[in-house]
């Protein structure tokens, strides 16, 4: 029997695939409706980066999975600033299949950015997000499918058994997925791998830049999306270059200070900076204090520690500029809600129809 890793707004637990207790716990099954020939279904995102070789099987495979489905389905394919053969090779797989969307930017923006333009085009009630290496294997999809089926907003995958580099991938990917984890509250075991699955209104909500395609789950769970994960099969590239290096896992440490800002302080930065603000301020007078009491008690000239003087002084200023700072990011905030946004995420609302004759009519 498989297992799946399922969540709800980080809290963690173990089900087995056909569990009755989780499935109470989702959303319901009647809020989908899978029958509906005319509505389209899925959207599967793939951003490409010179990646020639790859483009044509990985289309095939997925389109052999796809129309497994039974369900309407679209490809959309983001050539990222390709300087091969790849959007050449993607024009011509338009050109065949009215299923394939193809979006080409203007340069290499990143995959983050090339997954914001997938999404942004994408016309699928759920999207499904992989890359473009054949690293993911399309006969993974129908796992995600089927935990979407049960309601989950979020489906990630989890690449269980790894099978790159120790030293270079493995062992610098486990710490920085650890510190993820435990920074952004969100208790998934691989926050690194593109291939997710998504409701297309919870991808909607979630800004992405620099490289926050990472760091989704953690975002959307500030909306109260519900996340499970599943583990997928990790393939060795076969064809092309990798483009990973270690200098993109320092980036993402980077972005780990930005998503636990983002996370707690968002809507209140003032408790952020004040906080800081305060603890310096009160240092520098502490020590000031101490500085006037050696030239009141002892007659200890002030310029006798000027050094600690000056330090003293930079700290109060530091801590006044702290201060302001939080209140005009208290201003913003104010401004960023009101009127039109609200600080919070509707999940329902229900009405009494007697309270609104409209609802009988």
């Amino acid at each position: 029997m498989s297992f799946v890793v399922c969540f709800s707004q980080g809290k963690q637990k173990l089900t087995a695939k056909n569990t009755r207790e989780a499935q109470t716990a989702r959303r319901k099954p009647t809020d989908y409706v899978y029958n509906d020939s005319n509505v389209l279904r899925y959207s599967i995102v793939v951003p490409f980066h010179n990646e020639e070789e790859n483009v044509t099987e990985l289309y095939d495979r997925l389109k052999v999975v796809m129309e497994n489905s039974g369900e309407l389905f679209e490809l959309v394919f983001v050539d990222d600033g390709s300087r091969d053969r790849t959007f050449a090779l993607l024009r011509e797989i338009a050109a065949v299949d009215s299923r394939v969307v193809v979006v080409r930017l203007g340069r290499n923006f990143g995959q983050t950015s090339a997954l914001a333009a997938g999404f942004d085009h994408a016309q699928g009630e759920f999207v499904i997000a992989m890359d473009g290496d054949l690293q993911h294997d399309p006969n993974d999809i129908p796992l995600f499918l089927e935990r979407l089926r049960d309601g989950y907003d979020i489906v990630s995958g989890w690449r269980k058994r790894r099978i790159d580099n120790f030293w270079l991938r493995r062992i610098p990917s486990r710490c920085a997925n650890w510190l993820m984890a435990k920074v952004s509250g969100v208790p998934i075991h691989d926050f690194g791998t593109t291939f997710k699955a998504y409701r297309r209104d919870v991808i909607q909500s979630v800004p992405l830049y620099g490289e926050m395609h990472r760091f989704i789950p953690a975002l959307a769970s500030w909306h109260g999306a519900t996340i499970c994960e599943i583990p997928i099969n990790n393939v060795n590239r076969e064809r092309g270059e990798s483009h990973y290096g270690l200098g993109r896992t320092i980036r993402v440490f980077f972005d780990l200070i930005t998503i636990r800002f983002l996370l707690r302080y968002m809507s209140r930065p003032l408790h952020f900076f004040g906080q800081i603000g305060v603890l310096s301020g009160l240092a520098g007078a502490l020590i000031a204090l101490w500085l006037l009491a050696r030239k009141v008690f002892a007659g200890v000239g002030i310029m006798t520690h000027a050094p600690l003087a000056i330090f003293a002084a930079v700290l109060i200023i530091a801590g006044v500029q702290l201060l302001a700072l939080g209140l005009l990011g208290e201003l913003q905030v104010r401004h960023y809600y009101e009127p039109a946004r609200r600080a919070y995420s509707v999940a329902e609302v229900l009405r009494s129809a007697e309270n609104h004759p409209s609802l009988n009519t």
